[in-house]
């Protein structure tokens, strides 16, 4: 059974994070609410999220201050954050959101198939991230047992081999996007594109790290 992918909403505003709710609900996701900074820093001390959406003007920690802790912890820096705001102050405003780790920015009011499509992207990745890493884990003891039969060491391989497929088709959207960056310099589609390499990139190492003959696989 697939465990679903945790939701943050962040908005000191219950009416913002009421409609956000109804927004995203059709994603069948587990949607975790946060009425400041604060509280949604003491959620990501617990558990795992696959995006965060996060409102940048609010009193006490605004949003810009909140995704800086965020991006300081090793355990959250790698989650997606999608900065919503009320008011657009403008190229330099959207430029402060991007460089305080966000992957998006939108502005309210936002059209919700949009918002809706984007946050879904995000939890198919880590959806699929989580798979993998669950599969390779798996592989890992085996490959580290020693005690592998003809038939085990067949099925290693072919997990391996799917693994490896996979990950190759996901490598092959992000390939198609970096190639779209050449015609627009949309920055929300530039962070996203970096954000998939490093994810990628570190799965990719993972993966063959596995593969016979290498030394972790060996050691």
């Amino acid at each position: 059974m697939v465990q679903k992918a945790k939701i943050l909403l962040v908005d000191d505003r219950p009416e913002n994070l009421l409609a956000l709710e109804a927004i995203l609900s059709a994603l069948d996701q587990t949607l975790v609410r946060a009425s400041s900074g604060e509280e949604a820093l003491k959620a990501l001390l617990t558990d795992d999220f696959a995006v965060i959406l996060l409102d940048v003007q609010m009193p006490g920690m605004d949003g810009f201050e909140t995704a800086a802790h965020i991006k300081r912890r090793e355990r959250t820096r790698d989650i997606p954050i999608i900065f919503l705001t009320a008011i657009n102050h403008g190229p330099h405003h959207t430029f402060r959101g991007y460089a305080a780790g966000a992957v998006d920015y939108i502005s309210k009011p936002f059209d919700p198939w949009v918002l809706r499509a984007k946050v879904s992207v995000f939890v198919e990745l880590y959806m699929k991230n989580c798979q993998l890493r669950e599969q390779a884990s798996l592989l890992r003891l085996q490959l580290e047992g020693g005690r592998q039969s003809a038939d085990q060491a067949r099925e290693s391989a072919g997990l391996l081999a799917e693994l490896s497929a996979r990950l190759a088709a996901v490598e092959e959207q992000a390939e198609a996007l970096s190639k779209q960056l050449d015609e627009t310099a949309d920055a929300a589609a530039v962070a996203t594109a970096a954000h998939l390499e490093r994810k990628l990139t570190g799965l990719r190492r993972a993966l063959d790290a596995l593969e016979p003959g290498s030394g972790s696989a060996a050691g």
